[in-house]
């Protein structure tokens, strides 16, 4: 995690580096009680639902559940890597940061990439120059003038014009004395094939740099100015440039982004310009491929709602369903892939009206008609079943196809509200009693429960973006009695271990962890063990052990209980996990007894255990009660 920084150092830069200082540089924060609360600065809200605590050295968000240290608010607010966010601390607070030996191979990789990132800034400053000045740009400027683009908008992107010829770029970089070899790495020249030689890649093209989130030109695009194919010619992929991990606009749209929430992603660069320049500036768009789960994890950077806007045609509703596809894989549950958050997943597709695409619509119709148009775009599960009732019809046979494309969606759906709103808006719209839909979808739902051990269901793991005002969005774990089971004991208890970590030593002796029903707390809970804090501000060291981002956001939400912890109260409240865990193991091995005795048609055993099950759950029923109590 901490690439070549030694430990010590990060430690150092941790004990240096106030976070409440840090913070407080893009939120304005107040004092209440010993935290301090504002406005996220990763989703628009009006109520101050983000929290930092100075003692433990943490932020929280109510709102959107983004959590963790000093580090994880950096590399969330300017999008840098860990090692980067390190290096800014550490040179703020006059931390040296000797680094480890690198390799040669190592040294080699960072050479090599530093070289092509300058060869790229190099490149743009060249195709932007040619463009602006003489008369090689001429017609290119007169394009761009015929396309509505000012020069403001060529200025803000740096976008310029790769001269009609063969080798403009290579004598420009042979005369700066650069390795041909490197910039032939770039993708910006090519070999010619008798090897006597290069030649450039891009000739006679309007040249878009493409810039990542942290200022670095990373590659290019390029298109003709008449019919000619193909239209647009992208760079390769090199050390520096993956199409699938980058996208055109990112470093002019994040801060809009981040302060709208709202994100609108196109397939095109002037459609990113035209938006641009009609001030929906938190605008990006794909580079030539339809978008990735790389894609919306770069996003959900910047923002929690995503508004994918494509042409009317056959061609863009295809790309819309691609993008929906990536969407649905990357907004599961990691862990349970039956499980879809519609909290997490806020997402909207805006098909424009027939023959216009963004560029054509926003310069036609203007900024307010767009904005318009995309507040009433349809959530992913509207649109499919739109999508779903335009190709099937409403004939019998076209409602069993609708009802069949979509009960897949909507049994993925864990908001029982929304499931049941959904329910009822398909029920509605293709003339069929809910009750039918609903008993499709219990089928689905039923064939993809996977318990980890008989009568005793998983349930499914938690992470930031799924606890909303303290509250959290999944169903608790029930056995086949209905017994509490599930995550609201187990999270009270992963928060006693952070913020009283002097029960440590008795949730190990009565292996506590081994009951939890829950996989993202039970793996939280061990390595607590594994760290063994000795006091409770030790939660900001904790969670730099920790990789997965969503989890550093459930710590975070875990530690900031203001709960009077006291040894008493944490063993009792152990002692009636355990006891009503080991119960509720047992009843998975009653059920399965009375099972049996079923088969073998042994109706004195079965009458016995059924009266065994019976006073069971009445004593399991007491026990829910009294844990309930304890919360």
């Amino acid at each position: 995690m901490a690439g070549f920084i030694p430990e010590d150092k990060i430690s150092e830069i941790k004990y240096a580096a106030d976070i409440v200082d840090i913070v407080s540089e893009a939120v304005l924060l107040k004092k209440a009680g010993k935290n301090f609360i504002g406005l996220c600065p990763f989703h628009t809200e009006k109520t101050p639902s983000f929290t930092v605590s100075p003692d433990k050295q943490i932020f929280y968000c109510f709102g959107c559940g983004s959590g963790g240290n000093v580090f994880s608010f950096l590399m969330k607010q300017d999008g840098l890597s860990f090692p980067e966010t390190a290096r800014r601390l550490a040179k703020r607070y006059g931390i040296d940061l000797p680094m480890r030996p690198l390799s040669p191979d190592q040294k080699m990789k960072i050479s090599e990439r530093e070289g092509l990132l300058d060869i790229n800034r190099r490149a743009m400053d060249f195709y932007h120059q040619t463009l602006c000045r003489g008369t090689a740009g001429q017609a290119a400027r007169s394009y761009l003038v015929h396309r509505g683009i000012s020069q403001k908008t060529i200025d803000d992107f740096k976008l310029g014009y790769a001269p009609d010829g063969w080798d403009h770029l290579l004598n420009y970089f042979t005369n700066q004395r650069i390795s041909l070899t490197l910039i032939e790495k770039s993708g910006l020249i090519l070999p010619r094939k008798t090897k006597s030689g290069y030649y450039d890649r891009f000739r006679d093209r309007i040249m878009f740099p493409i810039i990542d989130a942290n200022m670095q030109v990373i590659g290019f695009g390029g298109r003709v100015l008449d019919d000619s194919l193909p239209k647009y010619l992208n760079s390769p992929e090199t050390p520096v440039y993956n199409k699938g991990r980058s996208l055109y606009g990112i470093q002019q749209a994040k801060e809009k982004c981040r302060a709208t929430g709202t994100v609108f992603i196109v397939e095109g660069y002037l459609d990113l310009l035209a938006l641009y320049q009609h001030g929906i500036e938190n605008s990006v768009a794909t580079l030539g491929t339809a978008l990735t789960a790389d894609h919306v994890r770069l996003l959900t950077r910047y923002a929690g709602r995503m508004i994918l806007v494509y042409d009317s045609d056959e061609a863009g509703i295809r790309s819309a369903q691609r993008c929906i596809d990536t969407f649905w894989r990357e907004h599961v549950d990691f862990r349970r892939q039956d499980v879809f958050s519609e909290e997490k997943a806020d997402t909207h597709i805006l098909v424009l009206p027939a023959g216009h695409d963004p560029d054509s619509y926003v310069f036609e119709h203007g900024s307010e008609a767009f904005l318009e148009a995309a507040s009433k775009s349809p959530g992913i599960i509207t649109f499919l079943m739109n999508r779903a009732v335009d190709k099937h019809g409403l004939s019998t046979e076209g409602k069993i196809r609708v009802i069949s494309e979509l009960q897949q969606p909507l049994a993925a759906i864990n908001d029982r509200v929304a499931q049941a709103l959904y329910i009822k808006q398909l029920a509605e719209r293709i003339g069929i009693a809910e009750t039918a839909i609903q008993e499709r979808i219990r089928d689905i739902s039923a064939d993809k429960s996977r318990p980890i051990s008989p009568g005793v269901p998983r349930t499914a793991p938690l992470s930031g973006s799924q606890i909303h005002n303290g509250k959290e969005s999944v169903l608790d774990a029930r056995g086949p009695e209905g017994v509490f089971a599930g995550s609201r004991v187990e999270r009270k208890i992963i928060a006693m271990m952070i913020q009283f970590p002097e029960i440590l030593p008795d949730v190990r002796n009565c292996k506590v962890l081994e009951l939890f029903n829950d996989d993202t707390l039970k793996d939280i809970g061990e390595s607590i063990l594994k760290f063994n804090p000795t006091s409770a501000d030790q939660v900001s060291e904790f969670i730099s052990q920790v990789d997965n981002r969503q989890t550093q956001a459930l710590i975070a939400s875990l530690a900031l209980g203001d709960e009077a912890w006291n040894r008493k109260g944490c063993l009792r409240l152990l002692g009636k996990f355990v006891e009503s865990g080991r119960k509720f193991r047992d009843g998975g091995l009653l059920e399965r007894q009375i099972k049996a005795a079923e088969k073998s048609n042994d109706q004195a055993l079965l009458l016995k255990l059924l009266s065994k099950k019976q006073k069971m759950a009445e004593g399991n029923e007491r026990q829910k009660m009294a844990i309930l109590n304890e919360i």
